[in-house]
């Protein structure tokens, strides 16, 4: 399983102009306020998250419930029809999957737009009346598209969808991926050029998803990066480097000084465990990536 799987279950019409049952029946009802508790042995510095995708060995049902014994307060990346499963037991979803195009066909290029406009236009009032203040999306692969004029399209096409967004409060956030391991021809594969689209935009409800694991393989230097752009940033992902697997000492991050750095720049939002575990016991390895974290 790995995240581009994850985003074939996107229940958004193909037609981008209408839902599915199981997102209309999203509107019936609207989870109240997180009622999750952290328990003693997390220092309560940090809002942790799980990724969904990373888990597909378990239902959603038992993650959530296990991830609730562990402390954390969020599953993410959930396709609408699953939002409920996780609100109704008293855990948010930080930041939920958006267009049903994925992650290769993106807002860079000008022949998506219309797809694009349409399903956020349809998915954001969702969000909004679950209280899910995130939706993710992404710019697509180059395929030849410069990134000057990647950059002119996403901000064409991302201009009308932010505005949408501004007006249910919910963030549009843009992943940086990495380019050179997980998703060759990704045009959003360094922080710069993340930050210069939202620049551009100048839509306080565009901002950037930092992945440190991708970020560490594309451009390295995270902590001095993180420092010079946080206020484009709301929304954190971890993952071991090289492999994406646990963040432990077999990797070559420190993870404890990176989200030192992040806490001290004022942030107080999620940071999500994306990793893929190795061991049997998928809690544990979790477990052990939320108390690294847990500053």
């Amino acid at each position: 399983m790995n995240r581009r799987s994850a985003l074939k279950g996107v229940v958004l019409s193909a037609a981008g102009i209408g839902i599915a049952p199981a997102i209309a029946a999203c509107k019936t009802t609207k989870i109240e306020e997180n009622s999750a508790t952290v328990p003693n042995k997390l220092l309560g510095n940090i809002k942790h998250s799980a990724c969904r995708w990373c888990y597909q060995g378990m239902s959603l049902e038992q993650l959530t419930e296990e991830a609730k014994e562990i402390g954390l307060k969020s599953i993410e990346l959930l396709n609408p029809n699953e939002w409920d499963t996780v609100l109704s037991r008293g855990l948010e979803c930080a930041i939920s999957f958006g267009s049903s195009l994925g992650i290769p066909k993106g807002f860079n290029d000008l022949k998506n737009h219309e797809q694009l406009y349409n399903d956020y236009k349809t998915l954001l009032p969702l969000a909004a009346e679950k209280g899910i203040k995130q939706v993710i999306c992404f710019s697509g692969n180059r395929n030849g598209i410069s990134d000057e004029q990647g950059l002119e399209n996403c901000a064409k096409g991302l201009d009308k969808v932010a505005k949408i967004a501004q007006q249910y409060d919910v963030k549009l956030v843009m992943e940086l991926l990495n380019s050179k391991v997980n998703h060759p021809d990704y045009q959003c594969d360094h922080t710069a050029w993340g930050v210069a689209l939202a620049e551009k935009l100048g839509n306080p409800n565009f901002t950037l998803l930092y992945d440190i694991y991708h970020m560490q393989i594309m451009e390295g230097d995270v902590i001095a990066t993180i420092q010079k752009y946080h206020k484009y940033i709301s929304h954190y992902h971890t993952g071991g480097v090289p492999g994406r697997n646990e963040i432990n000492e077999t990797q070559e991050l420190n993870y404890k000084a990176i989200i030192k750095a992040i806490k001290a720049t004022g942030y107080d939002g999620y940071v999500a465990q994306e990793f893929i575990p190795t061991r049997p016991s998928l809690m544990e390895s979790l477990k052990e990536g939320v108390l690294i974290c847990d500053i």
